[in-house]
C-alpha cells in the first residue's frame, strides 16, 4: 500500500504545471502561445529567462524529488520504488490531472528523475544535450540526442536491469513526443534556439 501511495504522490508532484503557474504571473495562458506547450522551453520562450528558466529548474526538480524523496518520506528504500516513483513523475507530467492530462514532453523531468537514479549517464545526458543545442540549435534535436546518450550510457556501464528497463522506456517516450519535431527537422522547417521575437511563430509541438 505505501509503494502505491508514493507512487500517487509522485505522480501529482509532477503534475505541478510549474510553466502554466509562471505563465499566469504575467497573466497569460501558456498553452495559447508559441508551441502551446506547458514545458520549460515555451515558457523560456514566452516567459523570457527570468521566468522560464526557473519552470525548467522546477521541471527538473520535481522529477528528482520524485525519485529521491518522495520512497524516503514513506519509508521505503527499495531503489526500485525509486524508479517507480520517477517514472510517475514523468507521467504526471506528461499526463498532467491538473492540466486536462494535457502537458509537456517530459524532457526536463525525466532528466531530474534519472539524476537522482543515475547521476552518471544524466550528466552524459545533459552534455550531450549542450554540444548539440551549440552546434546546431535545435533543441528537439538536442533533447532527442540527449536521450540517446543518456539510455546508451545506462547499458553501456554497469547498472540495475530495473533502471535501465526504466531509462530505456522512458527515452523511447521522448523520442515519440518528438515524431512531429523529427519531421520538421527532415524538412528543415524546425524552430531554431536563442531566435529573438520569433515566440508567437514557433510551430506546434515544441519540445519542452
Amino acid at each position: 500500500m505505501s509503494v502505491i501511495l508514493a507512487a500517487l504522490v509522485a505522480y501529482l508532484l509532477g503534475s505541478i504545471p510549474f510553466g502554466q503557474i509562471a505563465a499566469r504571473i504575467k497573466g497569460i495562458d501558456l498553452r495559447e502561445h508559441g508551441s502551446g506547450n506547458v514545458g520549460a522551453t515555451n515558457a523560456i520562450r514566452i516567459l523570457g529567462k527570468t521566468l522560464g528558466i526557473p519552470v525548467l529548474l522546477a521541471d527538473m526538480g520535481k522529477g528528482w524529488a520524485a525519485a529521491a524523496l518522495v520512497p524516503r518520506a514513506f519509508g521505503l528504500t527499495s531503489p526500485e520504488v525509486g524508479i517507480l516513483c520517477g517514472v510517475a513523475s514523468v507521467v504526471g507530467h506528461i499526463l498532467p490531472a491538473t492540466l486536462k492530462f494535457k502537458g509537456g514532453k517530459g524532457v526536463a523531468t525525466s532528466a531530474g528523475a534519472l539524476f537522482a537514479l543515475a547521476p552518471w549517464a544524466t550528466l552524459i545526458g545533459l552534455l550531450t544535450f549542450l554540444i548539440v543545442l551549440l552546434a546546431f540549435r535545435y533543441v528537439s534535436l538536442a533533447s532527442l540526442s540527449a536521450s540517446v546518450a543518456l539510455v546508451s550510457m545506462l547499458w553501456i556501464r554497469p547498472a540495475p536491469l530495473a533502471l535501465r528497463l526504466a531509462g530505456t522506456a522512458l527515452g523511447v517516450v521522448v523520442v515519440l513526443r518528438h515524431r512531429s519535431n523529427v519531421a520538421r527537422l527532415l524538412a528543415g522547417t524546425e524552430a531554431r534556439a536563442f531566435q529573438r521575437g520569433r515566440e508567437e511563430k514557433i510551430s506546434k509541438g515544441s519540445v519542452s
